[in-house]
């Protein structure tokens, strides 16, 4: 992770918009990100870690998350990245275990694309 995208989690975390817990749970998705190869700085996660700690913090704090209109287009969408749906399926799982927030299906169909978008914008490891 990037000093930039470090301090936009610490900016979050000070702001007091996210909970702590919600920092440092994002934080460990990133580092395990970066730690699978994804390229992973404020210009390739940014809009990610946004948006999955508000949407983190929206949950744990009562609030409603709404399902999109858009929801079956971005499904159709996400039919061609199956690894992105996967991995945000698993973020999914391990933010009901370790935070009780169970995000809905429009918010993994959102992470997916944040997802998909980061893993092409890390460039392909060189075949041996």
């Amino acid at each position: 992770m990037d000093d930039q995208l470090a301090l936009r989690i610490q900016l979050f975390r000070e702001g007091g918009q996210i909970k702590p817990e919600v920092a440092d749970f994002v934080t460990a998705e990133l580092a395990a990100l970066e730690a699978e190869g994804n390229t992973v700085t404020e210009a390739t996660a940014g809009m990610l870690t946004s948006h999955l700690m508000m949407a983190l913090t929206r949950l744990l704090n009562g609030e409603a998350i709404e399902q999109f209109l858009t929801d079956d287009q971005v499904a159709a969408e996400l039919a061609g990245h199956p690894e992105a749906v996967s991995r945000a399926r698993t973020v999914a799982e391990r933010a009901q275990r370790e935070l009780g927030a169970a995000l809905p299906e429009s918010e993994v169909n959102f992470l997916s694309m944040h997802l998909a978008v980061l893993a092409q914008q890390t460039p392909a490891a060189p075949s041996s």
